[in-house]
């Protein structure tokens, strides 16, 4: 896989204070509270091993964290003979030299994992959680008519019906996987919408920074008659869709995702509950903490000597989201979720107090 996309995603965005260089700068870290203890413990476990992570025999324990498998860290880490590696791992030593990391999270989302990092430890700075800054604005300048017909497709499905699938503008699947997907949302019997792009057969599943959809080519792809047989019931969409409008509209009960961080923090504030699907970057990562810290999502399991998550696990994972026992749980947990997020903002929240905290400390030049 090209792993500089996720490198490029992963690094953060560096905030300069009166330009005097790394010693003087914050960096915003744009993911979990988890993978910022990663980067910190970065340096510390290559020193440690030298095979590669994926073959450790024990989970990662970070402090405050539930424990993460080798092969679910961060794809950039996952070759350590690879230029990507190696500047991950510089950027990793260089957070240590910052003033301070402001991240998108927020205290009572991972409690025990910034409570860690908060404490004072030589190397370390200090550490500001000032999410969830997600973008609420719904604009987009692309729109070809595809967004009027989602929203409108949405008004007439009942409240909480909708399972909405989207795994992001730059993947694409295998022709083998979307089949499975087809089927799997066929099996379901359950309401869908699916953003669903051209398969891209010549790397098993691939990234791209816009992945196109070549409609002809689509259609060739998915099962004989699904269009047809699933009519009414589901929609597919293969062109832009507006995620975040279509994440606060009623009749969406559940977003099937690859479960990067911004689409996590979309679904907490409309308090929808997740089928996770990671895919690169930071996901695996990030889909470990939803499953087994807070608990707000079902995760499919791939069949290891096919490659493919199959169709009968995609139709119980979405049953069991939409309508069983399971999905009940994890939406009400999602809906804690989601009042606590706006709680986060209030006057005297949790990150409302964080920001204050911080302009106090640049309006008095203490940097």
């Amino acid at each position: 896989m090209n792993n500089w996309p996720a490198l490029a995603h992963l690094c953060g965005t560096s905030l300069p204070t009166h330009g005097l260089g790394w010693a003087f700068t914050y960096i915003f870290h744009v993911s979990t509270t988890m993978t910022l203890a990663f980067f910190f413990h970065l340096p510390e476990l290559d020193e440690s091993f030298h095979s590669e992570y994926r073959d450790l025999p024990e989970p990662v324990r970070l402090p405050g964290c539930v424990p993460v498998q080798g092969r679910d860290l961060v794809e950039p880490v996952q070759d350590r003979e690879n230029d990507a590696y190696k500047l991950i791992l510089r950027s990793a030593k260089q957070y240590r030299l910052a003033k301070g990391i402001i991240f998108n999270s927020f205290i009572d989302l991972e409690p025990e994992a910034i409570k860690e990092l908060q404490k004072e430890k030589p190397g370390r700075p200090p550490v500001y959680p000032v999410g969830l800054l997600v973008n609420v604005s719904h604009a987009h300048n692309e729109d070809d008519g595809s967004e009027s017909e989602c929203l409108k497709w949405l008004d007439e499905q009942p409240h909480g019906s909708v399972l909405f699938v989207s795994f992001g503008s730059g993947w694409s699947h295998t022709s083998a996987q979307l089949k499975e997907i087809a089927e799997g949302l066929e099996m379901s019997e359950e309401r869908f919408m699916w953003v669903v792009r051209s398969p891209n057969d010549k790397q098993a599943d691939a990234f791209s920074a816009k992945a196109e959809t070549q409609t002809d080519h689509l259609f060739e792809t998915l099962l004989e008659g699904f269009v047809e047989r699933t009519k009414g019931r589901g929609l597919l969409v293969t062109s832009w869709a507006p995620q975040a409008k279509i994440l606060s509209y009623g009749s969406t009960g559940g977003f099937m995702s690859h479960s990067g961080w911004n689409s996590v923090l979309e679904s907490m504030v409309n308090g929808v509950p997740l089928v996770v699907w990671p895919m690169y970057a930071e996901q695996k990562m990030n889909a470990t903490f939803l499953t087994e810290d807070i608990k707000v999502v079902v995760r499919p399991e791939v069949n290891e000597s096919s490659g493919l998550v199959e169709r009968e696990e995609i139709a119980r994972v979405v049953k069991g989201l939409m309508k069983k026992e399971e999905g009940n749980e994890v939406r009400l947990r999602m809906k804690k979720l989601k009042e606590a997020t706006a709680n986060a903002y209030r006057e005297n929240g949790c990150s409302t107090k964080q920001i204050a905290r911080l302009a106090r400390m640049w309006n008095n030049k203490i940097i």
